[in-house]
């Protein structure tokens, strides 16, 4: 079957992003034991990444968990988007941008409310690529399989004819069983070669 599109995952791919540390800075400003964040917030997280609260939604409930005032959540949710967005990978992002003359391209995405607008205003990421399917938006995460039919549906392809590039084995693995031609993300030059290999030969 002709590869016709290729998704590529953003964070660990397109950007380059540390490990996630704002909480474990604001437990010890706070007082709080290893992991308290995280345990008084998981569900929260979750629901973010699922689009079922808003960020003001958000931001009042670390309020009331946290016993945070305004200020001091607004400073630790700008700490947690300068670790989410990372730094931009300008040479896959290039190659990414040099692939639509020659096949559908697309963006998939576990996703945190506020991230779409954010990435859009960094990135650019909306005239990147054709399609963007962020779990925020649509309410499902990878590696749940449906989110990758969903995203070869927008792009009007079977799985058979779609990449994935992704740097979570989970993800990897549920989109091959998904169907799709699944590629873990290691560096870029690998990462290319393996999709020029599957594409075979561009037209003169």
């Amino acid at each position: 079957m002709t590869v016709r599109a290729a998704v590529f995952d953003i964070g660990g791919v397109l950007e380059t992003t540390a490990p996630m540390e704002f909480d474990q800075r604001w437990e010890r400003r706070l007082g709080l034991p290893p992991g308290e964040i995280n345990r008084r917030m998981d569900d929260v997280w979750l629901d973010g990444s699922l689009g079922k609260l808003s960020e003001t939604e958000v931001h009042r409930l670390a309020s009331e968990r946290l016993n945070l005032d305004t200020a001091s959540v607004t400073a630790m949710m700008d700490e947690m988007w300068v670790e989410y967005l990372g730094t931009g990978n300008t040479d896959l992002i290039n190659y990414v941008a040099s692939l639509r003359s020659r096949v559908r391209t697309a963006i998939l995405s576990n996703s945190f409310v506020g991230a779409s607008e954010r990435e859009q205003r960094r990135y650019g990421f909306p005239t990147l690529v054709d399609v963007i399917v962020y779990s925020h938006e649509v309410g499902i995460k990878k590696p749940d399989p449906r989110i990758y039919a969903l995203v070869c549906e927008r792009l009007g392809v079977q799985p058979g004819e779609a990449i994935f590039v992704d740097d979570v084995p989970s993800c990897v693995r549920a989109a091959h069983e998904a169907g799709m031609h699944a590629i873990q993300f290691s560096d870029n030059a690998r990462v290319i070669a393996a999709i020029e290999a599957l594409l075979g030969p561009a037209a003169p």
